[in-house]
């Protein structure tokens, strides 16, 4: 996300954080003052966006107030509310793309929406499961929404997890702090340092006629490249957030030791695949419970992470390409490799094998077909 490397909004989040240390006396301080921090953040960044989210936000909370409440028709109401809030990002991705046009429209609030979605549609699980018991205050509903730290490139913060978060007094210690602080100079050096220069060679080498030495080295450099740059983002947010009182869910569990791809998508960008597991996945697999069934839903669910991503054959391409290896590994029962039970050589076979997959489709990342696709063609050319 742009706007953490920018020295403005990492001064105005550190000050943030030095504001809730200096006021931890005042019971409410970190429900009060990150509201305002939030909105006055986005105010300064965007007025459209601030806007734009607002609107987007109330409207929702509505919505989520009422099915906490509702007597009847929760599901005709819950299923309604996930199908518009589908239908806003697929509207503003047509428009994104050119397909439709309109005045009112600004690539902007597609920035402020990809995850901020996936948060709300999660509030209303949560209030459609709960109930009543399930309602959250606007204040705190308005604060996992539009959370800075996450607002537009994750982790994706869990809605039950967040306002837990909320209840708790702001507490940092000076040891968190300390790991805090750590933290975000860690995402720094691999967002400012590591993926600025690694991205220097990938777009020299890329350059270049491609022969299939070069093309491989594109395709593991790239992987290593979008990986810092991920994982440094996840840093960034992870301290901050720590900074601010809230717990961000850790988004990379160390994924190049992921023996199969189900347990990579377990490690990699966790709190994406962990959404659609949680959201999709589960839900739907407890009324087809056959392997056939599993593998079917495992196609359908990286499809449609592939299309979160972008609306391009390419995208499809790739959800369909993982989709089709995790179904595999379903039907033939090899989803899971328990390290204890097996030996050092077949654990790091599999992981090995896990990458090489990961490897031929991690390209498609880079969000530029003309790039992919020479890159795909330099395979070729010996």
């Amino acid at each position: 996300m742009s706007y953490l490397l920018n020295l403005h909004a990492l001064a105005a989040l550190l000050g943030m954080a030095l504001v809730l240390m200096a006021t931890r006396r005042w019971p409410g301080n970190k429900r009060i003052l990150v509201l305002l921090f939030n909105l006055c953040f986005l105010y300064l960044f965007s007025r459209k966006l601030f806007l734009f989210s607002i609107a987007y936000t109330l409207v929702n909370y509505a919505g989520y107030v009422w099915l906490c409440h509702a007597a009847k028709g929760r599901r005709l109401l819950f299923g309604t509310a996930i199908a518009l809030n589908v239908a806003a990002v697929v509207s503003l991705r047509l428009f994104d793309m050119d397909v439709f046009e309109g005045t009112w429209f600004d690539a902007i609030y597609l920035f402020g929406l990809i995850y901020t979605v996936l948060k709300v549609i999660d509030a209303y699980y949560f209030a459609y499961y709960v109930g009543k018991q399930g309602k959250a205050p606007l204040l705190d509903f308005v604060n996992y929404l539009l959370f800075i730290p996450t607002f537009t490139s994750g982790p994706i913060l869990k809605f039950r997890d967040f306002m837990a978060d909320a209840k708790k007094p702001y507490t940092v210690s000076a040891a968190d702090f300390e790991a805090g602080i750590k933290r975000i100079i860690l995402g720094l050096f691999k967002k400012v340092v590591l993926v600025a220069g690694m991205t220097v060679v990938f777009k020299h080498v890329a350059g270049l006629e491609l022969h299939v030495y070069h093309s491989v080295f594109l395709m593991i450099w790239f992987y290593a490249l979008i990986y810092f740059d991920f994982s440094g983002y996840s840093d960034i947010a992870i301290g901050f957030g720590r900074l601010m009182g809230y717990t961000i869910p850790e988004n990379f569990k160390r994924p190049f030791l992921s023996p199969t791809l189900t347990q990579y998508w377990r490690n990699w960008h966790a709190t994406l695949g962990d959404w659609f597991r949680d959201h999709i996945f589960m839900i739907f697999s407890r009324s087809f419970t056959s392997r056939g069934a599993a593998a079917v839903l495992s196609i359908v669910v990286m499809v449609l992470i592939g299309l979160w991503h972008g609306f391009s054959w390419l995208y499809l391409l790739w959800g369909v390409y993982h989709g089709t290896l995790m179904a595999l590994e379903s039907l033939l029962q090899l989803s899971i490799v328990n390290r204890k039970k097996v030996s050092a050589f077949y654990f790091y076979g599999r992981c090995v094998v896990t990458q090489v997959l990961v490897t031929i489709g991690i390209v498609v990342y880079s969000g530029n077909t003309d790039v992919a696709l020479r890159i795909y063609k330099g395979l070729l050319n010996f």
